[in-house]
């Protein structure tokens, strides 16, 4: 395939290679959980009282007393010291979507200068990293250093092992000084806070009198890439910014639909195989795993959690994959495009609500009164989806999920729910005044009896659709590969509580005039989609029909940049909501912008200055070798009175030198500074920038199908993507 010497050798390293043996115990209880400290681990190791109150913080949210902490710490330390770790960590979420942790060992010495083991309620409680080099947004000054980390006990500690040692990590917040959020892990908490408040106000109205504490949950469908390491190390774009900035299309790549679902190669099965008996260690329920439909692409899928925890097992599960993949002798690509031409990556975020005592709302229940329940909230998320729709789109806004909304393989940037095509009918009727309750029992003219029958299948899968409900929970399709599900979970739950306090205000109206429950919930509901009905759509959302008439005719923003999303931030509206609902203050919130807006900036930047040096220092030589070898070739025939076709070198000098002149325009470009604002900084980056690194892939991508294959620098898609 190949006649390049170092790609040759990356060939014959992977096909001379074998998959590596993996140990796998044969019961699951002997894995299952083994590194972390839950329940089971507490009640053996704890006082019953000490025991209690931890669970009770656990699920409840009640403040620990110190004294248990101290109790908890020193349990927590024993048991970490079975596992083998000498050092503790308090892992936190800054607001990079990257994980952060500063490791403190447990050893001291004491007055006679000997070492001892000690790890306090304190130490456990609080930490104390520098905060002064993690991206703040304006939050503090450049002099003011100090950032604490706060225990979150709601989120079991574990065990991380690595080939030298292992570390006991703690869950924790990240906060500055004077208490604002610098990280993704605090407004999650307190976006279900908000969510459990008003949604007790509604249960409360429908009569419910037993509500437990209500808690989102989500499932994270991670799809991801891999390649082979000896190839991406010839590859300096995917080891800076994870995706190929140059690559010719080959001649096979996802036409047949043959990757999806198809046989899992050994390696990649082995290596899959590690790492779930390492996520299993970690607690963290992996239930699928499978081909994606690009060649080289995979997915994983968990089974449902907590939010606050699934959040904190999707940040350790995309740890566990990148470096379980260099084990293997893999890159683990999570950016969202990381080769042009084929499907890209995406995080299908599966959202639900519910609690012990009513179970999940989002479920079409058996009952007339929980048809009633599962009515309002599916009414809330649409009244949701259709008020912070920019939101939304927002929150999965970044460089890199930019090259994948819109195309078709993902959702568009259109933000829109789609309900199936029953429960669509039933709050069409709603709206159209066409349903209404019956006599006997409060059961809905067919609308609900409907429901009742459909129960986890109300239509077909919309796979066009951003934010579809799928029988039980409504999925977020538009998140990213790379991204965290706490910013998506963020807006979901705080858009989702105030949407219930609408729906709690306008329902106690509705009541205390004298209306039924059914009647009241009808009346409500028949408001709630004469303003925000227009957000429901069953159609392709791929369609330029749609595209269309959803922003001509339906008043919803297709926001196609992050660039045009980020600014949904400095809304007036979104600064109520967050502020309303004790989420975000205005300045918390207007550091995410800034802190955003400078991620996207500096990711287009470093691909741009990428761009310039592969294309100076790896493709244009190439060009100008074979270039070489085609002039002397056809000078040396002629002296001998042979002509030879000069279209090829023609071509090749034209090309290269277009390239270099692309190449040229690109370098003065990332020279301009001068910008009014941050805004206007990121749409040069979006429009200027981009186009120009177009540009110059443009006339490489045509030189990599005309230079000689053994002067070719770069491993090509082919080799990538299907040599495993």
């Amino acid at each position: 395939m190949s006649g390049n010497q170092a790609r040759l050798m990356a060939i014959s390293n992977i096909t001379n290679g074998s998959a590596m043996d993996v140990c796998t115990p044969k019961l699951m209880k002997d894995l299952w959980a083994c590194d972390v400290f839950d329940f089971a681990k507490m009640e053996q190791s704890l006082s019953k009282n000490a025991f209690k109150a931890m669970k009770k913080t656990v699920q409840t949210g009640a403040p620990l007393e110190p004294a248990t902490a101290d109790v908890v710490a020193a349990a927590m330390k024993d048991w970490a010291h079975s596992k083998g770790a000498k050092f503790f960590s308090h892992i936190f979420y800054p607001m990079t979507n990257a994980t952060a942790e500063k490791h403190d060992g447990f050893i001291i010495t004491n007055s006679d200068g000997h070492a001892i083991s000690e790890f306090t309620g304190s130490l456990l409680i609080k930490g104390e990293p520098d905060g002064s080099s993690f991206p703040n947004g304006s939050l503090r000054m450049t002099n003011a250093a100090r950032g604490y980390t706060a225990w979150d006990p709601t989120s079991p500690a574990y065990i991380m092992h690595t080939p030298n040692g292992a570390t006991l990590m703690i869950p924790s917040v990240f906060m500055s000084w004077t208490g604002e959020a610098l990280d993704k892990k605090i407004p999650l908490l307190r976006s279900n806070s908000a969510m459990n408040t008003a949604a007790q106000k509604v249960l409360s109205l429908m009569g419910e009198t037993e509500i437990a504490t209500l808690n989102s949950s989500c499932g994270a469908e991670q799809e991801y890439f891999l390649v082979d390491e000896n190839f991406a190390a010839a590859r300096p774009d995917l080891l800076l910014a994870g995706r190929t900035l140059f690559g010719a299309a080959p001649a096979k790549g996802q036409q047949f639909d043959d990757h999806y679902f198809g046989a899992i190669p050994e390696r990649v099965q082995v290596y899959m195989q590690d790492v779930e008996n390492t996520l299993y260690r970690l607690g963290i329920p992996a239930k699928t795993h499978h081909n994606e439909v690009a060649p080289g692409q995979f997915e994983i899928a968990p089974y449902y959690e907590a939010a606050n925890v699934a959040a904190d097992h999707q940040q350790l599960l995309m740890t566990v994959l990148k470096i379980t993949a260099k084990k293997h002798g893999f890159l683990c690509l999570l950016h969202e495009k990381p080769f042009a031409g084929v499907n890209g990556s995406g995080k299908h975020v599966n959202w639900s609500v519910g609690n012990s005592t009513q179970g999940n709302l989002l479920d079409p229940g058996c009952t007339p009164e929980k048809n009633l329940n599962f009515l309002l909230f599916c009414g809330a998320v649409i009244r949701g989806v259709h008020k912070y729709g920019p939101l939304l789109r927002a929150v999965i806004a970044s460089a890199a999920n930019d090259h994948r909304l819109g195309a078709n393989e993902a959702p568009p940037a259109i933000l829109s729910v789609y309900l199936g095509e029953q429960l669509e009918k039933v709050f069409m009727d709603i709206k159209d005044g066409n349903l209404k309750p019956t006599v006997n029992g409060g059961l809905m003219d067919l609308g609900l009896s409907q429901i009742l029958h459909f129960e986890r299948d109300p239509g077909d899968r919309n796979r066009t659709s951003p934010f579809a409900f799928t029988g039980n929970r409504f999925e977020f399709r538009a998140v990213g590969s790379s991204q965290s599900v706490s910013g998506p979970l963020v807006a979901m739950n705080t858009m989702l509580a105030d949407s219930l306090d609408w729906i709690a205000e306008k329902l106690d109206a509705e009541l205390s005039s004298g209306a039924d429950q059914t009647t009241g919930v009808i009346n409500v509901l028949k408001a709630l989609m004469e303003e925000h009905g227009n957000a429901v759509f069953g159609g392709d959302g791929y369609a330029t029909e749609w595209h269309e008439k959803a922003v001509s005719e339906r008043g919803l923003k297709n926001i196609p940049t992050t660039a045009d999303a980020l600014p949904a931030f400095l809304e007036e509206s979104v600064k109520e909501l967050f502020s309303s609902t004790g989420v975000l203050t205005p300045v918390e919130l207007e550091s995410r912008y800034e802190v955003y807006s400078e991620q996207y900036i500096l990711s287009i930047e470093v691909e741009a200055n990428l761009v310039v040096d592969i294309a100076t220092t790896s493709i244009y030589p190439a060009a100008m070798s074979y270039l070489s070898e085609l002039t002397g070739s056809i000078a040396g025939a002629s002296s001998i009175g042979i002509e030879l076709d000069t279209s090829v070198a023609k071509k090749v000098a034209t090309d290269a030198n277009a390239m270099m002149a692309a190449v040229n325009k690109l370098s003065a470009a990332l020279e301009s500074h001068d910008f009014p604002s941050v805004e206007a900084h990121m749409q040069y980056c979006a429009n200027d920038i981009r186009s120009l690194m177009d540009e110059v892939r443009l006339y490489a991508d045509t030189l990599e199908t005309q230079v000689s294959d053994e002067l070719w620098p770069l491993p090509k898609y082919a080799e990538m993507l299907f040599i495993k």
